[in-house]
């Protein structure tokens, strides 16, 4: 069974400031370790990987068994992500004819999803001397499409979400916060380096979690800190 752990949110009903955090026993506050030292190589191979979402005001953690594959239902059929690295594809499947599938564009596609009322993607690719990735705008004509590149990245972005009018981005080493398609580096190469972030859940800006191997790390974006939680088994 998987186990699930929770840390209990009390959201004021006129401000996020008064966020009140009870963390589970087994995470601890630990010191931000530096890259490639001896505890930060025990986070590396450590076997433990955690998600985080909010769920009814609380802020859920579990272990993360792997990446759901990115997918979107649209009127008349569905966008598909297929990540298999240099192999990947976005395709498109007819409600209609569920056999047909009409390759959009080759890549890895990482984040399909709709925001104010357009359609994106994400891009995003680690192989051999290659990091990057790009957001990528979907303009759609019946099951005809084509896409314009809004933005470029020159690291893989690995975790995503929407916020307000921004997207939050965590890439294999940085994190982003971008708005009007123009990227705003909150964080340079930060701890998370080899800990592949997976998931966002956000409260606020000074209360943004991201769930990695090992653990889970609480970013304020506003004062650029990071809170890490390791995971340590009783």
């Amino acid at each position: 069974m998987k186990r699930v752990f929770f840390c209990f949110l009390l959201l004021s009903v006129f401000t996020c400031q008064d966020v009140n955090v009870n963390i589970h026993k087994e995470f601890i506050k630990t010191d931000i370790p530096k890259l490639y030292t001896d505890d930060w190589f025990q986070l590396n191979h450590s076997t433990h990987n955690f998600s985080v979402s909010i769920e009814d005001q609380s802020l859920k953690i579990t272990q993360n068994t792997g990446r759901e594959a990115a997918e979107l239902k649209l009127e008349n059929g569905t966008l598909k992500g297929i990540t298999h690295g240099a192999s990947g594809k976005l395709i498109f499947v007819p409600s209609q004819d569920s056999t047909k599938q009409i390759e959009i564009k080759s890549g890895n596609i990482k984040f399909i999803f709709k925001f104010k009322e357009r359609i994106y993607f994400i891009e995003a690719l680690a192989h051999l001397s290659y990091t990057g990735g790009a957001i990528y705008e979907l303009i759609q004509d019946g099951d005809h499409f084509t896409f314009n590149k809004r933005l470029e990245f020159k690291d893989t972005p690995e975790a995503f979400t929407c916020f307000k009018n921004t997207f939050l981005i965590a890439t294999h080493k940085h994190f982003y916060v971008v708005e009007d398609f123009k990227q705003k580096l909150i964080f340079r190469n930060a701890f998370w380096s080899d800990l592949y972030p997976n998931s966002l859940a956000v409260i606020d800006y000074d209360h943004v979690y991201m769930g990695i191997r090992s653990g889970f790390v609480k970013l304020n974006l506003i004062d650029k800190k990071l809170t890490f939680y390791k995971y340590t088994e009783n």
